[in-house]
């Protein structure tokens, strides 16, 4: 089974739980559609690559650390689209949760799948309890405050907010998760994945900066241009789209160079190279560069970390 049709069946598992007769209908109905048909799944294939690459002895923590990180992500989205926030009309190429269910509902759906991630990974763990409070701890941290998602969606709150800091909490903070979650799954040492999801974090969010950018709604199956409207942090504002483009290049790089060396280092590089490909195509990168020569920035684009 491939990794996506696993994270697939394991999210259905985890929302077929939910189903109940004494559960209030609209609430079970908002939380599958906050969740299915979902996007790209990068960070649970890549909890589950890592595991694989420690050598996956517990495929079922694997799994529930997966699912756990996922769920987190379409609940924070859910928050994240609604009307004190974004007040988007779409996600994924869909009418967003608050739109067809109602705001109240999306807020219990938001917080449905918070508690449901928890219980993906209680289950799971009570089989493999040596493992458990590790894991609940990186999930946290890359959830909550100080630094997880919580905290980056907090950042669009402040008057002011420092790039790096921004981009590490909102994405960075449940990609670095994602990584370590795998390795502990599997029983073996997160902090040598550590950087490997630092550097896809930062890159998924600068990709995600020049796609707003330079992309309309159609396309992206969210409202475009939301930095600007909302006056946020931007990689593509503070660098220009070169600039940007250049310092997605070289995060990606580093990603690749980060990976440490186990049996499946050869696949985890593709693994990544592939997702570079889907989040910033080399014919997009190529036109900007050749469309867009007045915003190279002026020095050379700083490593990574140093946006600030």
């Amino acid at each position: 089974m491939d990794m996506m049709s696993r994270v697939q069946r394991a999210l259905d598992q985890q929302l077929a739980l939910a189903h109940s007769p004494s559960a209030p209908p609209r609430l079970i109905a908002a939380l599958r559609h906050a969740v299915f048909p979902g996007g790209a799944r990068i960070r649970p294939q890549l909890c589950l690559a890592v595991a694989q690459a420690c050598g996956e002895d517990a495929p079922e923590l694997t799994d529930a650390a997966a699912v756990a990180i996922e769920l987190l992500h379409c609940a924070s989205l859910v928050h994240d689209d609604m009307p004190c926030f974004d007040d988007a009309d779409t996600r994924r190429g869909q009418p967003t949760v608050h739109k067809l269910h109602g705001e109240p509902l999306a807020l219990l759906c938001g917080d449905g799948l918070i508690v449901m991630a928890f219980q993906a990974l209680a289950r799971a763990g009570a089989h493999h309890p040596q493992r458990l409070a590790g894991l609940i701890a990186t999930v946290c941290t890359g959830t909550g405050a100080p630094d997880g998602i919580v905290a980056g969606q907090a950042w669009e709150c402040e008057p002011r907010a420092s790039l790096s800091r921004y981009q590490r909490a909102k994405t960075g903070a449940l990609f670095v998760a994602s990584t370590c979650a795998g390795a502990q799954a599997a029983g073996a040492d997160p902090s040598a994945w550590r950087a490997l999801g630092e550097c896809l974090g930062e890159a998924y969010q600068v990709a995600d900066d020049i796609r707003d950018v330079m992309l309309g709604s159609d396309e992206l199956g969210k409202p475009a241009g939301q930095d600007a409207q909302h006056h946020r942090p931007s990689a593509a504002a503070d660098l220009g789209l070169v600039g940007a483009v250049d310092y997605f290049r070289g995060l990606m790089q580093q990603a690749v160079d980060a990976i440490p060396d186990c049996p499946s280092r050869t696949a985890m590089r593709h693994l990544v190279w592939q997702e570079s490909e889907r989040l910033m195509p080399q014919s997009t990168c190529d036109r900007i560069h050749r469309e867009y020569p007045q915003h190279r920035p002026a020095a050379v684009v700083a490593p990574r970390g140093a946006l600030a």
